[in-house]
């Protein structure tokens, strides 16, 4: 993810990211956010959600644990959003949201499906991977130009 959507999220879900500067012995959220920029909205909508959630039902009586982001990144195609804290209610909101981006282009954001590109499996839509292989094309073009190949 770009750095500007990745310090975007970092500043407004500061609660969220007490792990993001602690060492990579102890916190995988040293990398920043492991995805493609397509996602960001999906995460920004996940994370306020799940803010929301845990401040309405603090102020509510109800105990809610604080979620601390352990790591987010792209497996098999699709988001994965790992976490401490929350309850069952925001384990729901993180299923849905790791669904969503099995048919959301993690590129640009664009409806997309999974594809399984030999053995690679990406959420991208036609137009990106177009575009993705386009640019490779020219990469190998280069390489056997400049005698790298």
């Amino acid at each position: 993810m770009k750095q500007e959507l990745d310090e975007y999220l970092c500043k407004v879900y500061p609660k969220m990211m007490g792990n993001r500067n602690l060492p990579m012995t102890e916190t995988a959220m040293c990398w920043g956010f492991e995805c493609g920029d397509g996602w960001f909205n999906i995460l920004n909508q996940l994370m306020g959600n799940i803010q929301n959630h845990i401040d309405w039902q603090n102020r509510n009586g109800e105990v809610v644990p604080q979620v601390t982001v352990d790591q987010v990144k792209e497996k098999f195609g699709t988001l994965r959003f790992y976490y401490t804290g929350g309850d069952d209610y925001i384990r729901g909101m993180v299923a849905l949201a790791e669904s969503l981006s099995g048919v959301t282009c993690e590129s640009c954001g664009n409806p997309s499906e999974v594809q399984n590109d030999s053995g690679w499996m990406r959420s991208i839509c036609n137009s990106c991977e177009e575009k993705r292989e386009a640019e490779r094309d020219e990469t190998l073009k280069s390489f056997i130009k400049n005698d790298v190949l």
